[in-house]
């Protein structure tokens, strides 16, 4: 494989299996494939008493042997700031596990790649209904991988991103994106039409995803073992047993979505049983997981039509999982619209390379109308006038023997998303007396968001007033501080006694395209106001410092 055009690879980041992709010469989005010759990686990790780090297939199946030392399903737990792996005495982060896997996708680039390419800056998908926490995480991992992430993009608009720039002629439709991964969910409306994607709503569970599935699969593997062998210690019972529990219902989950039946031969504690395990089984087993997906859908679907979006042209099924026959089916049955399988384990990443190929373009064009003094550093691209960036654009489109206009339409392209969860700010309740969150950004808000409240000192001779940003814990908003995560804190300072209790505050939240927060707070008896930007707190800042360490630690034994 080749590339000869773009520069930024997109990397889908799964919770069970991963995969890079890249613009080839022919301006089409492609896989590559990994040292085993197979497109996705297992997002695996092994860390062996000699400090060796294995990732992908030989990880995995590391595992049914050393179960202790391998690491996997982490993506759920990116963004956790306590959760950690341990192996031979070091505790892992999420991020740090994660940056492994990254690595390794980099490393199959620079094996496969006959131009000499390699693997410095990257888009990297995230399920859409994720918090703060969990995008940062991610972007550490890739810091921590050596990469250079220059955006973060949901999945679900990655996929549709995908499918629109495949499709033949540009139809204005809109599309649902249902999302069933490994181990997340995701739903989305979309609008898709010339030169643009719009989000309109997005719901999801990011603890729902195939490995649930594998999850059931494997217990009842355990229960037909236990029948079988009553004396025999129940595989399930040990670190081992349980992993091959674990790779054996897979492997049933992916022949049932081909054949009606499969024989699984469970092995353990000297004896090996034959379990045949039908479809209909597998279905009835899982009717409650396929339910929850369902319900998700409906109320994206209402969302969606509060906004004025209350027809869907097609469903695009996205993720491993949405290979399930029971999936399309149960979709079609619930809400008869056409459906269709849309290169579910690879769009993603494929979605996320055209995005870093316009990312790398407009970066391009805009510096290239900087230094001809068409532009000012403060202006962007639609500040331009319009014959010179046409000049500029068909530089750049024979410059990188690429097509005038796809690279116009590339650059042109508009994409507009959605808050997933809202965000606010504590508040004193005067009637409760008790603190809670006062939402400033709700989800399904569209973003940008601008969005100013003012509020009022609670005390006489307050010197010091505290600003504390919460994001949105669940699906439905709630105001009580234990249903939502604080993420950024800081203090109004240096207030001179004699201001009354009920002097205001204004705080205002502005939140970007790029979904960074700002929260700007101004007491008027000071004169420069509180500025918080959220990227990362300080107790992740701490972390990161740890597990950056720890990672090159790793490097220097390579």
């Amino acid at each position: 494989m080749e590339i000869s055009v773009g520069k930024v690879f997109g990397i889908d980041l799964g919770t069970t299996y991963s995969c890079i992709a890249a613009m080839d010469k022919w301006g089409r989005p492609v896989v590559y494939n990994n040292r085993d010759n197979q497109a996705t990686t297992p997002s695996v990790v092994r860390f062996t008493e000699d400090n060796e780090v294995v990732v992908g297939l030989q990880a995995k199946r590391s595992a049914l042997v050393h179960p202790d030392e391998v690491a996997s399903v982490v993506k759920r737990k990116m963004g956790d700031p306590d959760w950690r792996f341990r192996a031979w005495g070091t505790d892992y982060a999420a991020p740090s596990i994660s940056s492994q896997v990254l690595k390794s996708l980099a490393r199959d680039v620079a094996e496969q790649d006959q131009s000499g390419a390699t693997v410095t800056e990257v888009v990297i998908t995230v399920p859409a209904y994720t918090g703060h926490e969990f995008r940062e995480a991610t972007k550490f991992a890739g810091e921590l991988a050596g990469l250079k992430v220059i955006d973060i993009i949901n999945e679900p608009t990655a996929a549709a991103f995908a499918y629109g720039f495949l499709q033949e002629g540009n139809t204005a439709q809109t599309v649902l994106v249902y999302d069933l991964g490994g181990g997340t969910f995701d739903v989305t409306v979309i609008r898709l039409a010339e030169k643009k994607i719009q989000v309109v709503a997005t719901d999801g569970d990011p603890k729902l995803g195939g490995v649930d599935w594998d999850e059931a699969i494997a217990a009842f593997l355990a229960d037909r073992f236990a029948e079988i062998h009553p004396d025999a210690r129940r595989p399930s019972d040990s670190a081992v047993g349980s992993q091959h529990l674990m790779n054996l219902a897979e492997e049933v989950k992916q022949s049932l979505s081909q054949r009606s039946s499969y024989l699984a031969v469970v092995q353990h504690d000297g004896v090996q049983a034959e379990i045949t395990m039908t479809r209909d089984e597998l279905e009835e087993l899982t009717a409650g997981l396929l339910h929850r997906t369902i319900d998700l859908t409906r109320r994206v679907l209402e969302k969606a039509a509060t906004k004025g979006v209350t027809a869907v042209d097609q469903i695009l099924l996205v993720g491993g999982m949405s290979k399930s026959p029971a999936v399309k089916q149960r979709i079609q049955a619930e809400f008869g619209i056409d459906t269709r399988l849309t290169d579910p384990d690879l769009a993603v990443a494929k979605g996320a390379a055209i995005f870093g190929q316009k990312r790398e373009l407009e970066s391009y064009v805009l510096e290239s109308l900087r230094s001809r003094g068409a532009l000012t550093e403060d202006e962007q691209l639609e500040d331009a006038d319009p014959a010179t960036l046409a000049e500029v654009l068909r530089v750049t489109a024979d410059e990188r023997a690429m097509g005038r206009e796809e690279v116009g339409d590339l650059v042109a392209t508009q994409i507009s998303n959605v808050t997933s969860r809202g965000f606010g700010v504590q508040v004193l309740d005067r009637k409760s007396g008790e603190h809670r969150v006062e939402f400033l950004a709700h989800a399904q808000d569209e973003l940008p968001i601008s969005v100013e409240q003012q509020f009022y000192t609670s005390a006489d001779n307050q010197t010091a007033v505290l600003i504390k940003v919460f994001e949105q814990n669940s699906g439905d908003e709630s105001q009580g501080l234990d249903a939502n995560t604080a993420i950024i804190s800081g203090e109004i300072t240096g207030v001179p006694h004699g201001w009354p209790k009920d002097t205001p505050v204004d705080v205002r939240l502005d939140m970007g395209t790029d979904q960074v927060i700002t929260v700007t707070a101004r007491h008027r008896a000071v004169n420069e106001p509180l500025v918080l930007t959220i990227k990362v707190g300080a107790a992740s800042a701490a972390m990161r410092e740890v597990e950056r360490a720890k990672v090159d630690e790793l490097k220097q034994r390579e």
